[in-house]
């Protein structure tokens, strides 16, 4: 479906041809971006001609996805009103924004928990379908700054008069009422410590079900609802600053799940939006460890998105701010997603001073020390398996081996996700050291494992290392992988 403009696009017309690309180049490209979500495209160079000289404009995901395929030859973001695109459906900008007032970041977090159950009920990846193509790491950037300048809001007390104005215009599970009913007298909801607490069990019972399920499955489904129906109207409430600290403390973990569930399957743009939120959230909770462990997720998804230096500026941020306040642990994990940066951008040297400063910081760490919950994942196995992944990008298999060996020394029904993927690079080092037959085994195991959780990164991980089999596809172990998993890669997303 499309709609016309008024005459022709004469600003996609002069973007496509500074970024040397051609009409049916152009269709190619958003065709498959569309396909790597999930949706079936069919644009040619007669639907880009239409575009650039009837003014046609395609409804949907395809303006960002034009935008997103142009920004990607140019190496730079393109907004939609640069190719004459912004008078499309618009992708709301719900999420994006790091407000300096708290009431405007209490406004924009509840905001963004309205939109993700808008999406849920569209069916078909909703709202954030709509998103696809749209992200933009340079969208962190604004985010990164304002919480390294101030880290913590003065004061987050909220007063029953402003609680009750909020509630009366959003109503009290947090989404709009209908005009009749906001001139009904609403009592404001008064938050205590055992709201709070009820969050942060949300949160410990959340991160079990994404490391053993995968962010797609459908316990993992019930963080964003937790989210709007939960600590949306708690958000609204009345709180003291004591309990209004914790409130922003316990809802920032869970924005921050709900954001790496999102990465976990895909939807890129909505854990973009979420990690956002949860830096500011975190930051009205005046908890620097965990602003720096959401700027440490925001990394990690700009290195796996390809953007490495960023993941590397992120990581930092991160370590900048909590020297002398974060645990031993904590920093530990912190270099060690700063590690992760480094190998992919191919610095060896910077990778290997990050890896030896997280084992250095891991060896510190003490039974007893005050290290936050949402930590518990961390251990020697969990950084030796990201060391494995550093040596892989840097490609050396020796010592990808020796960590794999580690990080796999223990496997556990806990971290299923994390064991799937071990065994895949586990699968690419035996590959690289020229042992097929080992290399197939472990991939055997790996797509067991991938069969059990819904984890579309885990799925990626699969199809790499039969992308790297490739030259061995007449070997009959490796049909017998591929065979295996067919019904893994062709599962919807």
């Amino acid at each position: 479906m499309s709609r016309e403009l008024r005459g022709p696009n004469e600003k996609l017309g002069t973007v496509l041809a500074l970024a040397g690309i051609s009409n049916a180049g152009l269709a190619r490209r958003v065709n498959d971006l569309g396909a790597q979500r999930g949706l079936t495209l069919r644009y040619d160079k007669t639907s880009v001609a239409r575009w650039v000289s009837k003014g046609m404009v395609p409804q949907g995901a395809a303006p960002h996805l034009i935008a997103a395929a142009i920004g990607a030859k140019l190496g730079r973001p393109v907004p939609l009103h640069e190719i004459g695109l912004a008078d499309a459906d618009p992708a709301p900008e719900v999420g994006l924004a790091f407000p300096r007032d708290v009431g405007e970041a209490v406004r924009a977090a509840t905001e963004l928990y309205r939109l993700d159950l808008a999406g849920r009920r569209a069916g078909s990846g909703g709202i954030w379908q709509s998103l696809a193509g749209s992200f933009a790491v340079s969208a962190y950037a604004t985010p990164a700054s304002r919480w390294l300048i101030t880290p913590a809001d003065p004061s987050v007390a909220r007063d029953p008069a402003v609680a009750e104005a909020a509630q009366g215009a959003h109503g009290t599970n947090g989404t709009s009422s209908p005009a009749a009913d906001q001139s009904a007298e609403v009592s404001p909801l008064r938050v205590g410590h055992s709201d709070v607490a009820k969050l942060r069990e949300a949160a410990s019972d959340a991160r079990r079900w994404d490391s053993k399920y995968g962010g797609g499955d459908w316990r993992s489904s019930m963080v964003p609802e937790c989210l709007r129906v939960d600590a949306a109207p708690l958000l609204l409430g009345a709180y003291s600053d004591e309990v209004g600290r914790g409130l922003f403390g316990a809802t920032a973990e869970l924005t921050r799940l709900a954001g790496w569930m999102a990465f976990d399957t895909g939807q890129q743009e909505a854990a973009q939006r979420y990690y956002i939120q949860a830096l500011r959230l975190a930051r009205a909770a005046a908890d620097v460890p965990l602003g720096g462990y959401v700027l440490a997720s925001m990394s990690l998804q700009a290195t796996y998105r390809g953007f490495a230096d960023e993941g590397v500026d992120l990581a930092q941020a991160a370590l900048e701010r909590n020297r002398g306040l974060a645990t031993a642990r904590t920093m530990s994990f912190f270099r060690l997603v700063e590690a992760r940066a480094h190998a992919k951008a191919g610095d060896a040297v910077a990778a290997g001073a990050a890896l030896k400063a997280a084992e250095g910081w891991l060896e510190r760490s003490r039974e007893g020390d005050a290290d936050p919950s949402w930590l518990g994942f961390y251990s020697y196995d969990r950084f030796a398996a990201d060391a494995a992944e550093c040596y892989r990008d840097l490609k050396a298999p020796r010592q990808v081996r020796r960590f794999t060996e580690q990080a796999l020394s223990r496997p556990t029904e806990e971290f299923v996700r994390s064991h799937g993927l071990r065994l895949v690079v586990s699968a690419v080092a035996e590959l690289e050291s020229g042992n097929l037959d080992a290399a197939c085994a472990a991939g055997v195991r790996a797509v067991e494992v991938a069969g059990r959780i819904s984890s579309a990164r885990t799925t990626e991980y699969v199809r790499d290392l039969l992308h790297r089999l490739e030259p061995y596809g007449d070997e009959p172990r490796v049909a017998e992988l591929r065979e295996r998993a067919r019904p893994l890669l062709v599962a919807p997303a």
